[in-house]
C-alpha cells in the first residue's frame, strides 16, 4: 500500500496524477498547510524539508518500507515501480529526466514566485512582480518552443516530465501568462488537462482547498513560521 501525504498544491497534484495514471492503490493523508500541519515531528520524520508530497510504500524496493518525500523524486519512484512514463530506451529515459528536472529547477519554482508577488505579497513590489512574470513567460517560451517539435516534453510519448509540469500549467493567469500566446504549450495543455486520469488526479482533495485570505494562514506559509529551525 502506498500512503500519500498531500494537499491540493500543483507539488501534490503532480503525484495525485501519477497515482491515478498508474493505477495504484493509495491512501491519502491530507496535511493541511495552511493550519501548519506540515511542521509536525511525525511528518517531518518522512519529509525533512516539511514540504508535500511525502510518502510511504509498504512494499519498497527491497520488500521493506520506503518513505520518500520530494515530488519529483516520487515520480521517478512510482515509474520505476510500474515501468510506466519513463520513456521505454536509456535516451528516452534520460530526455524526461532532463526536462523534470527542468520543471523542478524552474518552471515550479520560478512560478511560484510570479503566483507569490502577483497574488500575496503583503505589498507590492514591482521590480519583483516585474522579474518573475517576465522569467515565467520566458520559461513558457521555452516549453512552447519544445511543444513545436514534439507532441510532449520528452518527445513523442507522454511522461513524468508533462505529469510534473501540467499542474504549475493550470495557474498560468495568476503567473500573468495568457495561455493563448503560446499555442503549442496550449495544444498540450489541453490535451493532458483531457485525459481521465488527470481529472481525476487534480480533483484529490479539491474539496479541502481553500483561498488563503486569513492573516494566520498567510503567516504559517509565508512569515516566521515557515523559518522555524526544528
Amino acid at each position: 500500500m502506498i500512503i500519500l501525504y498531500s494537499w491540493p498544491t500543483p507539488n501534490g497534484h503532480k503525484v495525485h496524477i501519477m497515482l491515478e495514471e498508474c493505477g495504484l492503490p493509495y491512501q491519502l493523508t491530507p496535511v493541511d498547510i495552511s493550519s501548519g500541519e506540515q511542521f509536525s515531528p511525525e511528518f517531518i520524520q518522512i519529509s525533512p524539508n516539511n514540504k508535500i508530497p511525502a510518502m510511504v510504500d509498504t512494499d519498497g524496493p527491497d520488500g521493506q518500507p520506503i518513505s520518500l518525500f520530494e515530488s519529483g523524486a516520487i515520480l521517478i519512484y512510482l515509474a520505476g515501480k510500474t515501468g510506466k512514463f519513463l520513456g521505454n530506451t536509456v535516451r528516452e529515459k534520460y530526455m524526461t529526466l532532463e526536462w523534470l528536472m527542468f520543471q523542478m529547477g524552474g518552471f515550479g519554482p520560478m512560478l511560484g514566485q510570479a503566483h507569490h508577488f502577483r497574488n500575496y505579497a503583503p505589498v507590492p513590489i514591482p521590480y519583483a512582480i516585474d522579474r518573475y512574470t517576465n522569467e515565467a513567460k520566458r520559461l513558457y517560451g521555452v516549453i512552447n518552443k519544445r511543444l513545436a517539435q514534439s507532441p510532449y516534453l520528452a518527445g513523442a510519448e507522454y511522461t513524468i516530465a508533462d505529469i510534473a509540469t501540467f499542474p504549475w500549467a493550470r495557474s498560468w493567469k495568476n503567473q500573468g501568462i495568457n495561455l493563448a500566446d503560446y499555442p503549442h504549450a496550449k495544444r498540450w495543455f489541453d490535451k493532458i488537462d483531457a485525459r481521465a486520469a488527470v481529472e481525476r488526479g487534480v480533483s484529490v482533495l479539491a474539496d479541502r482547498h481553500k483561498p488563503l485570505t486569513t492573516p494566520e494562514a498567510k503567516e504559517v506559509l509565508f512569515g516566521a513560521a515557515q523559518y522555524k529551525r526544528r
